[in-house]
């Protein structure tokens, strides 16, 4: 089935632009579902409210050059008493962008630093962040309100590949960089750098928090996927069985699942707590043998997502397809056509899947199935309970088998 086109926004172009330099490696919806940012190239990331956006699609066709949305979307000075109210800003990093991550304040969640008596900020519940991970290794973090620099973070040697927020509103920010390391940052701390994790032996190219943040991935120029303990901060295992550099993961909603996507042509589904492989989704038929892996062979792999619903997941490969999955199916059950797509991820909602190429952003429907009562409590389970605790419940083996996502 082809997936149905929702919309697209485009990068504005001038004279002088050749393609080059317009890479849109990273797109990101916000926690709330407010906003969308997208990475334009030439250091330019857009911010735009998202609702307004769907409405934009609605009214106007499919077709919104970024210029025209411009025009429609209002702008709202931040500064007169509505501070919450979604308004656009474009923002000029200072240099390529090569990653984006939306962080949102729990006031609860207490920095992990003890004997702090002075913060140059304090981040209330409608603190909503974004952080900018950059060419020359900087991550600069903005105030979604305002579009006002916050704070610039100085630590990466390299490109700053990939940013990911701890889901539980502690504003702790992970960073992977091409200088070999994943750095944590405790924003509530005023972006102290906390600790650097080493166990890469070259480029990391991504990084994910499982949704109880209690657990990190991260992937690279390597055939191993990491899985580090985030709460004392040391690698868990390594998963074994990728034939070529990995270069993008992302947990299912319940933290069950982990979806890894690589060069050599595969996405692996995992059960990452116990490191096996549980499903296998091909983008070249028949499968290179490990020996021809690294060839090229124009199906590698470029991105991967998890929809909210914990059945589909989304896949960009240099084919010039976007396929969608579900996790209990063999074969795609939607596509569509993307020339040189390099990112996407789901909304916050699940209903529509964002993708970057040469700096615009195209639109999909998503598919939308009403997901059964088992695999609710499935994943309602599975939120809490790691593998091994579900092998020991004395239920009949085979609703282990489904609580395991074996069957």
């Amino acid at each position: 089935a082809r997936s149905r086109t929702v919309g697209e926004l485009l990068a504005p172009t001038s004279p002088f632009d050749k393609k080059c330099g317009r890479e849109n490696w990273t797109v990101a919806f916000a926690p709330d579902g407010s906003y969308l940012a997208w990475s334009q190239g030439h250091r330019i990331v857009k911010l735009v409210p998202w609702a307004q956006c769907l409405n934009n699609f609605l009214l106007h066709s499919t077709k919104n050059g970024a210029n025209s949305a411009s025009a429609r979307l209002p702008r709202q000075n931040s500064e007169s008493g509505q501070k919450n109210k979604p308004c656009e800003h474009i923002i000029d990093c200072g240099d390529i962008v090569w990653s984006l991550a939306f962080g949102s304040s729990v006031p609860e969640k207490q920095s992990r630093c003890v004997n702090i008596e002075w913060h140059r900020f304090k981040f209330g519940q409608d603190q909503l962040l974004l952080a900018t991970g950059l060419n020359n290794g900087r991550i600069k973090i903005w105030d979604v309100y305002t579009g006002k620099l916050l704070l610039n973070l100085m630590d990466h040697t390299e490109v700053v590949r990939d940013l990911t927020f701890a889901p539980d509103g502690s504003l702790i920010l992970v960073s992977a960089s091409r200088d070999k390391t994943l750095r944590v940052w405790d924003l509530k701390d005023d972006g102290n750098m906390m600790k650097v994790l080493r166990g890469h032996q070259n480029w990391v190219y991504g990084c994910a928090f499982s949704p109880d943040s209690s657990i990190l991935c991260s992937v690279g120029a390597s055939k191993a996927v990491f899985l580090w303990d985030m709460d004392k901060y040391t690698m868990l295992r390594k998963l074994e069985g990728h034939h070529n550099d990995v270069v993008a993961c992302e947990f299912s909603p319940d933290g069950a699942l982990l979806a890894t996507a690589s060069y050599d042509t595969r996405v692996y589904v995992w059960d990452p707590h116990i490191g096996v492989i549980l499903m296998e989704f091909g983008h070249l038929f028949p499968p290179p043998t490990p020996i021809f892996a690294g060839g090229a062979n124009d199906r590698w792999v470029r991105s991967v997502s998890f929809s909210h619903d914990g059945l589909h997941i989304a896949s960009l490969a240099d084919d010039k397809m976007v396929r969608f999955w579900r996790i209990d199916e063999e074969y795609p059950v939607q596509v569509a056509p993307l020339n040189n797509g390099l990112c996407c991820t789901f909304s916050t909602d699940g209903s529509v899947l964002a993708a970057g190429q040469d700096g615009s952003v195209y639109f999909w429907a998503t598919p939308r199935q009403v997901s059964s009562l088992q695999h609710l409590c499935r994943l309602a389970i599975r939120r809490v309970m790691p593998t091994s605790q579900v092998k020991n419940l004395p239920i009949p083996s085979k609703v282990v088998e489904f609580l395991c996502y074996q069957i």
